[in-house]
């Protein structure tokens, strides 16, 4: 009787693999919660497979069931196919410790301001003190989220001129049980918070000049624009924050703002501004911290 012929079941490592190398050979862009083709790989895989990122390299070993195996086919082609950044698709992203919910009527979280929070923005404020938090531009609500979550003493108003971006924050307010401190609030900057004054002003505001909008690969195209664009040199929004963050900060807040590629045009227009620009350890750049006195001008 002959022996039959048995093929053993695709391992999760093996698939992350496979998907990595598919992603290289299709070329596509890398920049929303990942920067490389294996770190895409794992969340796809980990993600279509229900797999838990807590487990590590030991789920590598684990050999994958046709379903699995479907669900991580279909995802790998509409992310080449599409051009789709990863967590449209999989509903999900990572910012300082939180999962969240996201969809196409936010901006992916990815902010090097992260760190910064994680680090409590130490030593530039002495975070015992930090009472009140304001996120302007507050999208999925990853930074006043995270915000909260590192000042346990603190209340956060996360504001955002985008009734869609604020339905999605509302959504994770309530999946991570902070609906007692943070509080979503429709804005155009400061126009809905006029008379509060705050420890911290922290915005990821637009930033993108109008040749590099024109320029970004093709799965920007799938973010909403008002996330992103910011005039003819990207510094619209900036310059309304510089404008008016001072009489919203207390005497010893600060305001913390990332500009990324936009840093080089803001240098040119405020010349004599103290900006620090802190050293990002876990990589990016571009996040500006400012002192209230700093501000006075």
């Amino acid at each position: 009787m002959p022996r039959l012929s048995h093929t053993p079941r695709e391992t999760v490592g093996a698939a992350i693999t496979r998907c990595a190398a598919a992603l290289r050979a299709a070329r596509v862009h890398f920049g929303h919660g990942t920067d490389n083709a294996r770190d895409e790989a794992a969340e796809l895989v980990f993600c279509a497979a229900r797999l838990e990122h807590a487990a590590g390299a030991a789920a590598y070993a684990l050999p994958l069931a046709s379903r699995q195996r479907a669900r991580i086919d279909a995802l790998l082609q509409r992310r080449v196919a599409e051009r789709m950044p990863l967590p449209y698709l999989t509903r999900r992203a990572f910012f300082a410790g939180l999962e969240l919910y996201v969809d196409r009527r936010v901006l992916v979280p990815r902010s090097p301001i992260a760190e910064l929070i994680l680090g409590r923005f130490e030593p530039w404020i002495a975070a015992g003190r930090v009472r009140r938090i304001l996120d302007l531009g507050a999208g999925s609500g990853a930074i006043a989220l995270a915000c909260a979550r590192a000042f346990p003493r603190a209340r956060v108003d996360a504001c955002d001129i985008s009734a869609a971006a604020l339905a999605v924050c509302r959504r994770n307010v309530q999946r991570l049980r902070l609906g007692s401190r943070v509080r979503v609030i429709r804005s155009d900057h400061f126009s809905a918070v006029r008379r509060r004054r705050y420890d911290i002003i922290v915005s990821n505001p637009p930033y993108v000049g109008r040749r590099e909008f024109e320029r970004l690969p093709a799965e920007y195209r799938h973010e909403p624009r008002l996330g992103l664009a910011a005039g003819v040199d990207g510094l619209d929004s900036v310059r309304a924050i510089l404008q008016s963050a001072r009489r919203h900060l207390t005497d010893e807040g600060i305001l913390v703002v990332e500009v990324g590629n936009t840093e080089t045009a803001l240098l040119r227009s405020f010349p004599r501004m103290p900006f620090i620009w802190p050293e990002i350890a876990m990589g990016g750049g571009g996040v500006f911290v400012l002192r209230a006195a700093d501000l006075e001008a």
